[in-house]
């Protein structure tokens, strides 16, 4: 066994060309939950390497051999634990076992006991087998409640093959979701027919990666009539207001009759194109290729069983491609972005004769040049399957399916309208609500939020402060325990990575809230950079938040929580302060509180962990029903943080955007921060000669601005909206808008231009921001 700094390699990852695997060929990776175990068999030869990703989490590394008898001489060692790991998951109830793991294949289980409490981030272990075997991959650890920092992280496993098994196309394919119905390869540049019945699953999966295929289906009943009725382009584009389906409300596909034919429930890829035909005869000719193979001839040979009239070209679902319509009108096409294994669900509403082709272009960079293989499978009705879309933490990354977050079970019993947010599904609006009244309940009596997605990262350590003071705008040293400090993190440049919550839980005890994934990966790169001894930890899926906000909030919540003698009672909780308590006694659940909000509101947030969270939920919503208490979705959230003049990424600021420019220059204290931060002299500069500035518009009439909408003085234009609402309490249409400095004193008439923002324009004036209760009276009350 080696513990060593160098990477499997460290070279192996990053992408620089879309939908290109990686890892080279015969090289896999699992990455293994906090939590969780993993069974991967191996052969004679092979290579494992485990990777603890962030530091800090013990694995445990168990090998089985072909008997079914624990071996660890098959890695040549001897044991250093007893699996107590293992043990204590199935000491839990609901854990199931990986498959092909039985219960006599746990008797007399040692284990090679790996990392822990001291492993830095990217330390390694690596491994070679000299008999075939399988290995069980355990990473252990306990239920983080929120006052804790014990998270438990994931740890990376990366198997070398000495020996490819099968064909290259072979080892790439995932394993089947459920028992197939239908199993079968499209070989490249072919196309084949098949049915499915009314409520069967259809699995469209990208063999290889980066190759494009059409799909077209027609209605049984209707064919069986004489009526040729297939999916329709202008007709599901009309309906849903989209180029195309995604998983969520908006997914189904229809035919000419607006008649349903197909839901989309799952996409790992999530990049397809505008809808349009399967290649045809004409585009080769006209490119110079008389008489290449094309999708829709491919599309007539495969339905001719079904007496289909051909056709010259075929309207289709184009899945794995990757075209648009630039802002010159002009179609653009380029390589794909899906990779091996990547796939779409669809669920069949009507009995169906589908065709599916493995497109033969290879004269462009539809499939990336080299056409390949596309791969169908179908599951009975009876499965389950729940509407998900992939989610990539980085461009290497496995691809992660959207989760539900905590409070799910209870949010999704008062709507059906959820919108996909950092990976897990989150409502927009309420039903029997709606966005005006959720927003109303906000500004006159109390709601309650799910903020679950929010980035959650635990920083530990002797080096913890140095870390963060370095790493954030804000001075982290100034901070006690039990406060929150709002700050920007940013590159050299001055532009920013991210705005968050930093809370400091004891000496060397921090977590920090933000929006994104990058903003854990950037503090420990960091950390690696300043030889510091110092964790960050990664607890998203341990820590989940609602947030209750409104003039009602407090008087609800103090019926609600309970707090020890030594923590703050809710009334004595002040502006970005939290206190560690539990819900209605010493013996309810754990819950951290914090008096932060993203509303403009009195307001607090609830932090528990997700097993916790229905129980919570029930608690809040069943006193708040005596204070007016209301559901609010992201619809509603986004009126009331414009009127607060709270940013938002990748509206207000992203990595072109210093904190100046985003509206948050109190974050970045040069004068009294004696010490250096990342982005410290830039910021400086950037002070002294600023370029724009965040501001407040307030436009005439009715018609509401739009995010990226231009804004003018005569000809010239001067600055972009970033963000814009109709406020109902202010009955006014209002903007935030990142302005030229030279345009953005108070009182300037400017025009917001709609169209090419040369053939209409509304006028509006630069205004104080934030627009309701400027002075923070309400937040601070």
């Amino acid at each position: 066994m080696q513990n060593i700094a160098t990477s499997v390699g460290a070279d192996l990852l990053g992408v620089r060309r879309p939908g290109v695997n990686v890892l080279p060929i015969g090289t896999e990776r699992y990455v293994v939950p906090g939590r969780n175990c993993r069974l991967i068999s191996f052969n004679q030869g092979d290579r494992i390497t485990l990777l603890d990703q962030e530091g800090g989490q013990r694995c445990e590394l168990i090998v089985i051999d072909t008997d079914g008898k624990c071996n660890l001489g098959i890695f040549g060692e001897k044991g250093t634990g007893a699996a107590l790991g293992l043990m204590s998951l199935l000491d839990d109830s609901s854990y199931t076992l990986p498959r092909g793991l039985m219960f006599s294949s746990l008797k007399y289980m040692e284990s090679i006991d790996l990392f822990g409490a001291g492993s830095k981030a990217g330390d390694k272990a690596h491994f070679t087998a000299d008999k075939r075997g399988k290995c069980l991959i355990v990473v252990p650890g306990n239920i983080m409640t929120p006052d804790q920092q014990n998270t438990a992280t994931p740890i990376t496993v990366f198997l070398e093959r000495q020996k490819l098994i099968g064909s290259e196309s072979e080892a790439v394919l995932p394993d089947p979701m459920a028992e197939p119905r239908l199993d079968f390869r499209i070989p490249r540049c072919t196309a084949q027919a098949y049915e499915v019945k009314a409520g069967e699953w259809i699995q469209v999966i990208d063999v290889q990666g980066r190759q494009c295929t059409d799909f077209q289906a027609f209605s049984l009943s209707q064919l069986d009539k004489g009526l040729e009725r297939c999916l329709d382009v202008t007709t599901t584009r009309s309906l849903i207001g989209l180029g195309y389906p995604h998983p969520g409300l908006k997914a189904k596909y229809y035919d000419q009759d607006f008649e349903p034919l197909l839901e989309i429930y799952q996409d790992t890829c999530s990049r397809h194109d505008a809808f349009g035909l399967a290649c045809f005869d004409k585009y080769y000719e006209d490119m110079g290729y008389p008489g290449h193979l094309n999708c829709s001839d491919n599309f007539n040979g495969a339905l001719e069983a079904y007496a289909i009239q051909p056709r010259r070209g075929w309207m289709a679902i184009n899945f794995f491609y990757n075209t648009g319509v630039d802002d010159q009108n002009l179609f653009y096409l380029d390589e794909p972005w899906s990779r091996p294994g990547d796939f779409v669900l669809l669920k069949a509403l009507k009995d169906l004769v589908c065709v599916s082709s493995a497109c033969p272009d290879d004269i462009d960079a539809a499939n990336g040049w080299n056409p390949t293989d596309i791969h169908i499978r179908s599951y009975a009705e009876d499965v389950l399957f729940n509407r998900s879309i992939g989610f990539r933490t980085r461009t290497d990354s496995d691809v992660a399916m959207t989760k539900e977050t905590g409070f799910h079970s209870r949010t999704s019993e008062l709507t059906r309208d959820f919108v996909e947010y950092n990976g897990y599904w989150l409502p927009n609006s309420y039903v029997n609500f709606g966005s005006t009244n959720e927003y109303m309940a906000c500004r006159e009596k109390a709601v309650v939020i799910d903020l679950s997605p929010l980035r959650k990262f635990e920083v530990l350590g002797p080096g913890a402060e140095e870390l963060l003071q370095y790493c954030l705008t804000r001075n982290v040293r100034k901070m006690s325990v039990g406060q929150v400090a709002y700050s920007a993190m940013c590159y050299e440049t001055g532009t920013m990575i991210d705005d968050g919550t930093v809370f400091r839980l004891g000496q060397n005890n921090f977590r920090w809230i933000g929006g994104c994934d990058y903003g854990g990966e950037w503090l420990r790169q960091q950390a690696e950079k300043l030889n510091l001894e110092a964790w960050v930890r990664s607890s998203t899926d341990q820590l989940h938040n609602i947030s209750i906000q409104g003039p009602k909030s407090r008087e609800l919540l103090k019926e609600v929580i309970w707090t020890p003698p030594l923590q703050p009672s809710l009334e004595e909780l002040k502006l970005f302060r939290f206190a560690v308590g539990r819900i209605n006694s010493p013996e309810g659940k754990s819950i951290v509180l914090s008096r932060t909000g993203y509303t403009g509101e009195l307001g607090y947030e609830v932090f528990c962990h997700p097993k916790d969270a229905p129980e919570i939920w029930d608690k809040i919503w069943e006193v708040g029903s005596g204070h007016g208490l209301t559901p609010l979705g992201l619809e509603a959230l986004d009126m009331l943080r414009i009127e607060a003049g709270l940013i938002f990424a990748g509206y207000e600021f992203d990595d072109q955007i210093d904190p100046f420019e985003a509206g948050i220059s109190f974050t970045v204290p040069l004068k009294s921060k004696d010490d250096d931060f990342i982005g410290k002299a830039a910021l400086k500069k950037r002070k002294d000669n600023p370029q724009r500035v965040l501001v407040g518009l307030e436009l005439t009439g009715n018609e509401v601005a739009a995010h990226g909408d231009c804004v003018h003085v005569g000809r010239q234009q001067v600055g972009v909206i970033t963000s814009a609402t109709r406020s109902p309490i202010l009955r006014k249409n209002i903007a935030l808008c990142r302005i030229a400095v030279t345009h953005a004193e108070l009182g300037t008439s400017v025009e917001v231009g709609k169209l090419d923002g040369q053939q209409k324009r509304l006028s509006a004036v630069v205004v104080n921001y934030p627009f309701y209760d400027p002075d923070k009276k309400r937040v601070k009350a």
